[in-house]
């Protein structure tokens, strides 16, 4: 697996990377969960700006974007998750790129985060222009009501990969025991042919292991929730790092 470099955050090598998710709705609730998180144990932060209330003001997460990174100090991903992969704000598709444009033209992000079934042309412009401002892309798709077959997870991934992504990432909803297998086993089939970092997650309950044993079956990052989860399933962060060293493999 090669592996994909953010500031100092290595992708793709070592324990899988944690991620905490910013979830607020004012730009002063953000800046304080961001504040917060500069003291986690945490390797990045992610912005949901679909929780964001002036998210579709002109200027205005590009602006609160910088702030956002400069309370951080650490790497920051930012994301529009759409409300049909789960999100909380139904948005145009032209607005959704729109927003991504002037937030890598105006703003801060070290990661951005697109969604794997939106308009292909506009993806390729933004992952173009994202990587002319040194920025890398992860690219996702979210099932919240099923856990597809292992061969159409791969698929997916397959996907992402030849369309750009730096990160390619998928989280799926199990029903059952053998579904958050699947999960697994597709993680595994795709690490021996996709030459790129992969984030993989059965979400809920149900699905918690899958969080923890990317270091075993090729997960590079996993979610993990200082307050509010993004997710179901995401384990506190602080917890989630001593289950990651206790389950470390051997050096």
């Amino acid at each position: 697996m090669s592996t994909v470099t953010v500031e100092n955050v290595v992708f793709g090598q070592g324990r899988p990377k944690i991620i905490v998710p910013i979830v607020e709705v004012s730009e002063a609730a953000i800046l304080t969960a961001a504040k917060e998180a500069h003291d986690l144990d945490c390797d990045l932060v992610e912005w949901r700006i679909d929780w964001y209330d002036k998210v579709t003001q002109p200027g205005a997460v590009s602006a609160l974007s910088k702030k956002v990174k400069e309370a951080l100090a650490k790497p920051l991903l930012v994301t529009f998750r759409t409300k049909k992969e789960g999100g909380e704000l139904e948005l145009p598709e032209a607005d959704y790129f729109t927003i991504y444009h002037d937030l890598l033209e105006n703003g801060a992000a070290d990661l951005l985060d697109l969604e794997l079934f939106t308009d292909e042309d506009k993806v390729a412009e933004t992952i173009a222009f994202a990587h002319e401002k040194g920025v890398k892309i992860v690219m996702c798709n979210h099932d919240f009501f099923a856990t597809p077959s292992q061969t159409e997870i791969v698929s997916r991934l397959k996907a992402m990969d030849r369309k750009g992504g730096d990160i390619c990432k998928i989280a799926v909803m199990p029903q059952t025991d053998a579904d958050v297998l699947t999960l697994l086993a597709a993680t595994a089939e795709a690490k021996k042919t996709i030459a790129k970092p992969l984030i993989t997650m059965s979400m809920g309950a149900l699905g918690m292991v899958s969080r923890v044993s990317g270091e075993v079956f090729g997960s590079a990052a996993t979610f993990g929730a200082a307050k509010q989860a993004s997710a179901p399933g995401q384990v506190p962060v602080g917890r989630l790092r001593e289950i990651l060293d206790t389950l470390k493999l051997a050096e």
